[in-house]
């Protein structure tokens, strides 16, 4: 985790004092449900809770023993032990290492979602209210960076509110499919241990049973969750990446918050560049970095091994983390962004008229003109425009082939910007329904 990219809520869920925190809570919730079996003495498992449920957990200490033993669930077992004396012994029985270690990733996974879900609904609320501003504010669409046809910032923004929501809705899926517990022992047979404290556990953490485990929790739940965390990523980065589009200087249909005494260059004053948009670009590849080895934490030998230990040690802090900073940054990008309509409308003037290009072609096939005829009668009045001599306009009702099919009146008809625009708001019901 980086400082510079780390928000506190979310850094806390991958603290080691929050880590041991749950592993303790797993291992006594464990020896209550033993205890209410008659596995181990009832007075044992109170007197874990009793001196331990308000500790601060040695991080220094339990390193310590674990630089001797090698072993991170021993460590800790022996400082609990430290802690809760003689009825330490009662702790972790029938249990195996991963049933502690992958319960609690899953527990801090289904935090770290509830955040990113939380984040997702302020980027939903600032496209929803900056949509809504500039639902019938024309610019141009562009298809391979090129113009296209008219239509409305408020509708790009809508786009990216359907994106987002259909993010929200695999998000609510990837943690769903992410909150399982394991309790199952050894190989997962419940040799040593009853299933009943499984649920038991599963109950208090806020997670289901593992339907089945081998001595993992399988880990193609966790490829679910970290491939959801980038395609969410991705459309961080798309929209971020129109953005930087709109903000070129020779666009400027939009721009990046400036606030005072804010710098955009050491060596030229003049500049605003588009800086947190290239910043959520790049926290959006690191996102995304992390979908390759979740997908191969999947292949693991036998009933268990720990080639994806390492690999979840590092991706499942950091994709979180980088994935709420940057989620929370584009909502503030968007929230105030700066709209220039008047760039936009001159940009969409720009082709001298071309935008309408399809509504002539479609008109004279109406009055006759065969689609292969009209489509040569377009091109050739558009190219002229297309190099800067003449207005499409005026060339088309000077052309007599297409005077033929259609009156000045009839071509002018089809240059209304409004005919682009008149769907637009059912277009917003679809997306943000009737409100």
């Amino acid at each position: 985790m980086i400082p510079r990219y780390t928000r506190p809520e979310m850094a806390s869920i991958w603290e080691p004092q929050t880590r041991f925190k749950i592993w303790f809570e797993i291992e006594a919730h464990a020896a209550d449900a033993l205890a209410e079996l008659g596995t181990i003495p009832k007075q044992a498992a109170k007197t874990v809770w009793e001196k331990a449920k308000n500790a601060t957990f040695d991080v220094a200490r339990i390193d310590e023993i674990e630089r001797e033993t090698k072993h991170d669930v021993i460590a800790f077992l022996t400082h609990l032990a430290e802690i809760v004396g003689p009825d330490a012994r009662f702790v972790h029985q029938g249990m195996t290492s991963s049933d502690v270690l992958d319960t609690c990733l899953n527990v801090q996974l289904t935090r770290a979602a509830d955040l990113l879900l939380a984040d997702l609904d302020k980027v939903l609320a600032a496209l929803k209210k900056r949509a809504f501003e500039h639902k019938m504010t024309p610019t141009i669409g562009r298809s391979h960076g090129i113009h296209a046809e008219p239509v409305t910032f408020g509708l790009k923004l809508a786009y990216a509110y359907a994106e987002f929501s259909r993010a929200k809705e695999r998000l609510i899926a990837a943690r769903k499919e992410v909150a399982t517990c394991a309790i199952s022992g050894a190989v997962g047979t419940f040799a040593q241990i009853d299933p009943r404290v499984e649920a038991h556990v599963a109950k208090a953490m806020g997670l289901v049973p593992e339907p089945i485990s081998t001595q993992v929790i399988p880990r193609d739940r966790h490829a679910m969750y970290f491939s959801t965390l980038g395609v969410i990523a991705s459309s961080v980065e798309r929209l971020a990446v129109e953005i930087r589009h709109m903000q070129r200087t020779e666009v400027l249909e939009a721009e990046e918050f400036f606030s005072e005494g804010q710098k955009g260059s050491s060596a030229m004053p003049h500049k605003r560049n588009p800086v947190l948009s290239e910043n959520l670009t790049g926290l959006s590849r690191m996102v995304r970095a992390y979908v390759t080895p979740a997908l191969e934490n999947v292949v693991l030998w036998h009933e268990r091994d720990i080639s994806h230990s390492s690999a979840e040690r590092m991706m499942a802090p950091d994709a979180t983390v980088t994935l709420d900073f940057a989620l929370v940054r584009l909502a503030g990008l968007i929230d105030k962004l700066l709209v220039y309509p008047a760039n936009m409308q001159k940009n969409l003037d720009r082709l001298g008229g071309l935008v309408h290009s399809q509504r002539v072609l479609l008109a004279l096939t109406q009055k006759g003109a065969s689609r292969e005829d009209a489509y040569k009668l377009v091109q050739r009045n558009a190219m002229p425009v297309w190099r800067g001599e003449g207005d499409f306009l005026q060339l088309l009702k000077k052309d007599a082939e297409v005077k033929k099919h259609l009156s000045d009146a009839e071509i002018e008809e089809q240059f209304d910007l409004g005919y682009h625009l008149k769907h637009v708001d059912t277009i917003f019901k679809r997306v943000f329904g009737e409100s």
